[in-house]
């Protein structure tokens, strides 16, 4: 008799493509069927955040959850020559990367949705690609932050890397997140590569910066949600109530209990927020298409 297998519903593959004319090797993890909703995980992490939505048997049946690790990060690898330069991520890089890989997976107008770098990232792919997305989703989305603490520490010989990582992000996680979920989102930055959580800080608090052209996001061409943790103060809840008044017609809500983290540190309370946006945003991505 052959013994059960309690398979989950993701299935990860390698994607090769180029980026910005650069061959690359991507990691790429799917679920479900319907609505694709391209995922982007956070500085120095990679797609296992977003395993509750690819475990969610009601969000499976409309959406197709698509995560890939940015080049650098989880199982995906860096460029070859890679030693021979500090990796610091950049707007024109990270948006070349995401739109190279829902091209490479023959997305049409998919929805996307990042946290934290991913969450500013939604922000400029609704500003210069609006047509080429169904409709953002950005949480824990700030136009701009002020490095609140010496970024030197995270890319030390004397120091480890992956736990001064964790540590830093540990005060992010809102207090009563389940403590089996606090531990995994931290697991995940204490096996960041070296200098990688540094580097995806370079677009966070300088290259990234949208302060002054946020506002001319367009959310008739690609609507824009914003939700954001009440414990979070990388990204305040009064950055996201900025940013939302800033942009016409875009919706925005504080998540109570929540820190900077809300798809892995308390999937079950972030799902009950994320399920109302899916389904208007799908609605109206479905209504552009028509």
């Amino acid at each position: 008799m052959k013994p059960d297998i309690d398979f989950e519903p993701a299935v990860g593959r390698y994607l090769r493509l180029n980026i910005a004319g650069e061959p690359h090797r991507v990691y790429v993890e799917t679920a479900g069927q319907g609505v694709p909703l391209l995922c982007l995980h956070t500085a120095g992490a990679d797609t296992r955040q977003y395993r509750a939505l690819q475990n969610d048997a009601g969000i499976l049946e409309r959406f197709q959850v698509i995560a890939f690790d940015l080049p650098w990060h989880g199982k995906s690898s860096p460029p070859a020559g890679w030693h021979q330069c500090r990796y610091r991520l950049t707007t024109q890089g990270y948006e070349a990367a995401v739109l190279a890989v829902a091209d490479a997976l023959a997305l049409a107008r998919p929805l996307v949705m990042g946290c934290s770098i991913g969450g500013r990232m939604v922000l400029h792919l609704a500003l210069s690609h609006p047509d080429r997305f169904g409709g953002a989703i950005g949480l824990q989305s700030g136009a701009h932050v002020d490095p609140y603490y010496d970024l030197e520490w995270l890319n030390r010989p004397d120091v480890h890397g992956g736990e001064v990582c964790a540590g830093i992000v540990s005060g992010l996680i809102g207090p009563g997140s389940p403590e089996v979920h606090r531990w995994e989102t931290l697991w995940h930055y204490m096996q960041s590569g070296p200098g990688v959580f540094q580097g995806d800080l370079h677009f966070y608090t300088a290259d990234g910066d949208i302060r002054e052209k946020a506002a001319a996001i367009d959310t008739r061409r690609c609507p824009l949600w914003l939700l954001t943790g009440e414990y979070d103060y990388s990204c305040t809840p009064e950055d996201t109530a900025h940013l939302g008044e800033r942009i016409a017609g875009a919706r925005w809500q504080i998540m109570e209990g929540m820190g900077h983290f809300p798809m892995s540190e308390d999937p079950d309370r972030f799902l009950r927020y994320l399920r109302p946006v899916l389904e208007e945003a799908a609605a109206g991505r479905a209504a552009r298409l028509d």
